[in-house]
C-alpha cells in the first residue's frame, strides 16, 4: 500500500498543480473580463496646419507622437510588422502560448529572461501601462493587461494602438512620427521597401536605425522583405523591385529643434489653451489638429526681409505682424530676429511707445468732432499752458515748422506734432483715450496732451489690430491665429465664427484711410518732405500708412485692402537709436514686405463708401484746386462738407492761355 501511494503521489501533485493553474488561469480571464476597459489614452503630438491645411509645426519635446487611423497606414507596413513581430496576431487572444512555451524553454537553458515572446498586444500593454524593465513581475502584469485589452477591444483597435505608440528611435513614437522623421512623408505613402525598413526598427530602435548603422538596418530590411515574399504578400517581381529600391532618407535633425514659425506657434498654443480652457501642456500632448491662419509665403517673406535689412551683427531687435483686414487673421508674425536665441515675442508681449504712428487714432476722433481734410491749424513752435500752471513744449522733427496754418491732410503726411497736440487739447485728452479703446487698446492710456504723440506703451499686435479697423472700413477686428481645432478622433472642438460688427463710421474710416495715403504723396510736401518719401518710389500699389519714432523706437504701419502690416525696430534694453541707418529699417522692411505680398496681384484701390465725395484740393490753401495751383490732390469729404470756394491764390501763376479754364471752373461749380 505504501508503495502504491509512493507511485501515484506525484500524479496527484501534478494533477493538483494543473488544476490550480487552470483555476488561476480561469480567474485571471474572469477578472480581465469583469474589470472595466483599460484607458487607451496616451500622449500624442499636437500639430499645427497653415491656411492651406499643410502641417507647419508640432509640439515636440524629446518625443514626437502622432495618431493616425489604421486605414491611413500603408498595408505593406502593417503586413511587414505582423510578420516580424506577431505572425499569429489575429489568431491568439493576447497571449501566444506556443511562443511562450518556446521562450520558457530558451530562458531555462540560458537562466535568463532573454526571450520575451511578447505579442503585439503585450507590447501595446507595456507601452501604455508599464516600464520596459525585464522582471518576472512585469511580465505577469504585461500578460494580464494584454488579456484585458483583448477582452474589451477589437484586434484592429489594438493593432492601430500598437502602431501609433511603438518606439522607432530618435524620439519618434508611432508609425506616423517615424515616417515623417525617416522619410518626410505620411505613413500612408510608405513604399514596400520603406515599410520593411521601418518594421525592423522597433526590435532595437538604436541598434537597427538606418541613421545609426545603415548596413545592419538594410540587412534586417532585406530579411523582412524575404519573409513577405515567402508568406505570399509580395510576388517575385515586387520583391525584386523593393529589395533594389534606394531609400531616400530625410535629413535627420534633432526632434527638439524649433521650427521657423516658433513665435507664431507659441501664440497659437496660448490661444488654443484659452479657447479650450486647458493648460498649455495638456494642449501640447492631446493630439489636436490646430488649423491656423498663417500664410507660409507671407511668413517667409517677412523673415527674408528682416534678415536682409538688419545686419547679422546688429543688436537691434524687431517685432512684426501681418493681418488680414476685416477678419483679423494673423498671416505672419515675428517676435524677434532669432527664436532660438530669444523666444520672447516682441510682437505680442512687448509694450513700446508708438510715437506718431498713434496719430491716426487721434485724427479719427477729430473727424468725429468736426475736422475734415482741409481743417487748418498753425504750425509753429508753441508752449502749451496746462492746468496747475504746468507747461508743455513739444517740437517738430529736427525743429522744422511751416510757420503758417496747414491742412489736416498735410499735418498727417508731414507728421506735424504741433498740429496733433493742438487737436488733442481741443478735443480733450479723454476723447483720444476713449477713441483708442474703440480701436481695441485695453491697457492704461494716460489722458495727457502727449498721448497725441504716442507716449503710451502699446504692442505691435494692438497697433496692427487698430489699423485693421481702418482698412476694413470700420469693422471690428479681433486678432487671431486659429480658425479650427480638431481632436485626435477627428471631432471638431472649435471653429471660429466671423465677426462683422461695425464700430467705426465707414465714411470717416475711409476719409482717414485716404489721408494716410498722403505720407507717400509728394503733392503734400511742405516745409519738409512727406514722411514716406524714403520708400515712396519703391511702392507700386496704393497703401495707407503712418510711421512713428521715439528716441528708442522706430515704427512703420500701413495697409492695403489686402493686408495690414506693422513693424517695430528697437533695442531690448531701451537704449537710444543713434545710427541713422537703424531708423530706416522699419520702413524698408515694411515696404519690401508689402510689395512682396502684392507681387503679381492686380491693383486694389480703397473704394469710397456712399456719401463721400472726392474733390481736387490745393494742399497749401485747402481750397478747390485750379489749373493755376502748382499742386493738387484729391481729398475726400462727407457729402455736404466739401469746400465750395475756389483757390485764387495761384491765379497769377497760371499761363495766359489757361486763364479761360479758370473761368470755366467757376462756371462749373458756381453756376
Amino acid at each position: 500500500m505504501h508503495t502504491f501511494f509512493r507511485k501515484i503521489g506525484p500524479l496527484y501533485i501534478f494533477a493538483g498543480c494543473i488544476s490550480l493553474l487552470a483555476l488561476a488561469f480561469s480567474l485571471v480571464h474572469l477578472a480581465a473580463f469583469l474589470m472595466p476597459a483599460p484607458d487607451l489614452h496616451t500622449v500624442q503630438t499636437t500639430i499645427y496646419l497653415n491656411d492651406k491645411d499643410k502641417v507647419i509645426g508640432e509640439e515636440k519635446g524629446v518625443e514626437s507622437r502622432y495618431w493616425v487611423p489604421l486605414e491611413d497606414i500603408s498595408p505593406a507596413l502593417i503586413e511587414a510588422t505582423l510578420l516580424t513581430e506577431d505572425k499569429r496576431f489575429y489568431e491568439h487572444h493576447g497571449l501566444d502560448y506556443r511562443r511562450i512555451l518556446a521562450a520558457i524553454s530558451e530562458d531555462i537553458k540560458s537562466l535568463s529572461l532573454k526571450e520575451g515572446a511578447s505579442t503585439l498586444t503585450q507590447q501595446y500593454a507595456r507601452n501604455l501601462f508599464l516600464t520596459p524593465e525585464k522582471k518576472f513581475s512585469r511580465k505577469l502584469k504585461e500578460a494580464f493587461y494584454a488579456l484585458r485589452l483583448e477582452k474589451h477591444y477589437s484586434k484592429d483597435e489594438i493593432l492601430e494602438g500598437y502602431l501609433n505608440t511603438i518606439y522607432y528611435g530618435h524620439g519618434a513614437y508611432g508609425i506616423e512620427a517615424a515616417s515623417k522623421y525617416y522619410f518626410n512623408q505620411s505613413a500612408a505613402e510608405l513604399s514596400v521597401a520603406e515599410a520593411a525598413m521601418l518594421a525592423g526598427i522597433p526590435k532595437g530602435p538604436a541598434y537597427y536605425s538606418p541613421f545609426n548603422d545603415a548596413d545592419r538596418a538594410t540587412k534586417r530590411q532585406q530579411h523582412i522583405l524575404k519573409n513577405m515574399r515567402k508568406e505570399g504578400f509580395l510576388t517575385d517581381e515586387a520583391f525584386t523591385t523593393a529589395s533594389q529600391e534606394k531609400l531616400a532618407y530625410a535629413n535627420p535633425i534633432p526632434v527638439d529643434v524649433k521650427r521657423p514659425y516658433g513665435y507664431f506657434l507659441d501664440a497659437a498654443l496660448k490661444e488654443a489653451a484659452s479657447i479650450l480652457e486647458m493648460d498649455t501642456e495638456t494642449v501640447r500632448s492631446s493630439g489636436f489638429h490646430i488649423y491656423t491662419t498663417i500664410v507660409e509665403e507671407t511668413q517667409h517673406e517677412l523673415m527674408k526681409q528682416v534678415h536682409q535689412i538688419i545686419p547679422a551683427d546688429s543688436d537691434v531687435q524687431t517685432g512684426a505682424m501681418v493681418m488680414q483686414p476685416k477678419t483679423g487673421a494673423i498671416t505672419a508674425m515675428l517676435g524677434g530676429r532669432d527664436y532660438m536665441a530669444s523666444p520672447f515675442n516682441r510682437a505680442v508681449a512687448a509694450k513700446r511707445m508708438p510715437g506718431s504712428a498713434f496719430k491716426p487714432f487721434l485724427y479719427y476722433a477729430a473727424l468725429e468732432n468736426g475736422y475734415n481734410a482741409r481743417t487748418m491749424l498753425e504750425s509753429k513752435p508753441t508752449v502749451f499752458q496746462l492746468p496747475n500752471d504746468e507747461t508743455y513744449n513739444p517740437g517738430n522733427f529736427n525743429g522744422y515748422y511751416a510757420y503758417k496754418p496747414i491742412t489736416l491732410a498735410q499735418a498727417l503726411a508731414l507728421s506735424d506734432n504741433i498740429y496733433a497736440v493742438k487737436t488733442n487739447l481741443f478735443l480733450g485728452p479723454e476723447t483720444l483715450v476713449d477713441t483708442a479703446k474703440t480701436f481695441g487698446f485695453s491697457g492704461q492710456l494716460p489722458a495727457v496732451p502727449s498721448l497725441a504723440l504716442g507716449t503710451a506703451a502699446v504692442s505691435v499686435q494692438e497697433m496692427v489690430s487698430g489699423y485693421s479697423m481702418l482698412a476694413s472700413g470700420g469693422i471690428q477686428t479681433v486678432p487671431h491665429t486659429i480658425v479650427k481645432i480638431v481632436d485626435s478622433n477627428g471631432k471638431s472642438l472649435y471653429e471660429r465664427k466671423p465677426i462683422q460688427k461695425q464700430l467705426l463710421d465707414p465714411k470717416k474710416a475711409f476719409i482717414l484711410t485716404d489721408l494716410m495715403t498722403g505720407m507717400f504723396d509728394h503733392e503734400l510736401d511742405g516745409y519738409m518732405a512727406v514722411t514716406g518719401s524714403l520708400i515712396s518710389d519703391q511702392l507700386t500699389h496704393t497703401y495707407a500708412g503712418k510711421s512713428g519714432s521715439t528716441p528708442t523706437d522706430s515704427w512703420m504701419l500701413g495697409f492695403s485692402p489686402r493686408a495690414v502690416t506693422g513693424i517695430w525696430v528697437g533695442y531690448d534694453d531701451n537704449r537710444k537709436i543713434e545710427k541713422v541707418k537703424e531708423t530706416t529699417y522699419a520702413k524698408q522692411i515694411w515696404a519690401n514686405l508689402m510689395e512682396g505680398i502684392h507681387a503679381n496681384k492686380q491693383a486694389a484701390p480703397f473704394i469710397p463708401p456712399p456719401g463721400v465725395i472726392g474733390i481736387p484740393i490745393d494742399p497749401e490753401t485747402g481750397l478747390r484746386a485750379t489749373p493755376g495751383c502748382p499742386t493738387s490732390r484729391i481729398m475726400y469729404f462727407e457729402a455736404g462738407q466739401e469746400p465750395t470756394e475756389m483757390c485764387i491764390t495761384h491765379a497769377n501763376h497760371m499761363p495766359e492761355e489757361q486763364k479761360g479754364v479758370l473761368e470755366k471752373w467757376f462756371e462749373v461749380f458756381f453756376r
